[in-house]
């Protein structure tokens, strides 16, 4: 099967001011990712806060100034599209972001809010938009008479379902899901996720989901891609990542999604990681996660590892993948 979306070495770079010498600083948000996404299938992107998943996202969607890198969606290279050109194109691909209440505007009734995007972009009759709201709404488990409402009327969970609903009503081929269900109930969570699963199964969508939450990620997405400051420690299909994590980080991450219970037994603790990343002002020049690695040796710090394969199509940003071994059985089932 083709791929949908490709990412080719995506950086996105931020001007934070100058040194003392008056040379620029330059923030390394995103410093160089690239994957590959099939149709109807999920890459789900993790990582600490501040690893840059939704910087990453941001770039996908051309809402943040590309530093360099390719972005494509089938035929059309959208890193280049710039204008009327982008905007027409922005139909086949659309976000749901993290909190539904800040990304609806307060004022616009739900029926206005779905149908923006219809009036800027959509070359479907204007007499015939009022029907494409109303099936938006049903596809997301929403009454019809719910656009009339303000979105203060809604639930948190319903309110999300009005902007996945929004999302959907350019028929679009790609879904960008940043944190969509981090700020629900874990009840709501896992009814917001339900509904991801059969959209994508009705109308083959394909996603692309940051979130931090491992079990969210294992459950939704074929694929993931394990972030750390700005670039992928680790690459591969969810079975691959969830049965076999073979870099630190992704043990650390797992570590530290176990129950309080047994996270404290034995060594377990040793993959749990302390301290803070580095800059992404003044990455270092070796290993990013170096200085957190309790595996880190001198070549570690003076060399930056490759993402390279150990196995068909699982990738490790890691020089000793092969001779480590995940320092608990229990992360291998997490």
């Amino acid at each position: 099967m083709s791929s949908l979306l490709q990412v080719e070495d995506l950086k996105v770079h931020f001007p934070a001011g100058r040194n003392k010498d008056g040379s620029p600083r330059v923030v390394h948000a995103v410093d160089g990712i690239s994957f590959e996404l099939e149709q109807g299938k999920t890459f789900g992107i993790v990582g600490e806060s501040g690893s840059g998943k939704s910087t990453a996202a941001l770039g996908i969607m051309r809402l943040a100034p590309i530093t360099s890198g390719k972005v494509s969606l089938g035929r059309d290279v959208i890193s280049e599209l710039e204008g009327e050109k982008l905007r027409q194109t922005r139909m086949r691909f659309q976000m749901v972001f993290q909190d539904p209440f800040s990304s609806l505007n307060p004022r616009k009734r739900a029926g206005d809010a779905i149908r923006e995007p219809l009036d800027l972009m959509s070359y479907i009759d204007p007499r015939l938009r009022h029907e494409v709201v109303e099936e938006s709404l049903v596809a997301v488990g929403l009454h019809p008479s719910a656009a009339r409402l303000f979105p203060h009327q809604f639930s948190g969970g319903q309110r999300q379902r009005l902007c996945i609903a929004r999302a959907l009503a350019t028929q679009p081929e790609l879904l960008v899901c940043d944190e969509p269900v981090s700020a629900l109930d874990v009840a709501i969570q896992a009814q917001v996720i339900n509904l991801l699963l059969r959209l994508q199964d009705e109308k083959k969508l394909s996603y692309v989901f940051i979130s931090h939450d491992l079990a969210v990620v294992q459950h939704l997405c074929t694929d993931v891609g394990v972030m750390y400051l700005g670039q992928f420690a680790e690459k591969g299909s969810a079975r691959q990542i969830f049965s076999n994590p073979r870099h630190p980080y992704t043990w650390s991450l797992m570590a530290a999604a176990l129950k309080p219970d047994a996270s404290q037994r034995g060594r377990e603790r040793t993959a749990l990681i302390k301290g803070e990343p580095p800059s992404p002002i003044n990455p270092p020049k070796g290993c990013r996660f170096a200085a957190r690695c309790p595996f880190a040796q001198e070549r570690c710090r003076q060399e930056a590892p490759a993402l390279r394969e150990v196995e068909s199509g699982h990738s490790v940003a890691c020089h000793f993948a092969e001779s480590l071994e995940a320092p608990l059985p229990e992360l291998r089932a997490a």
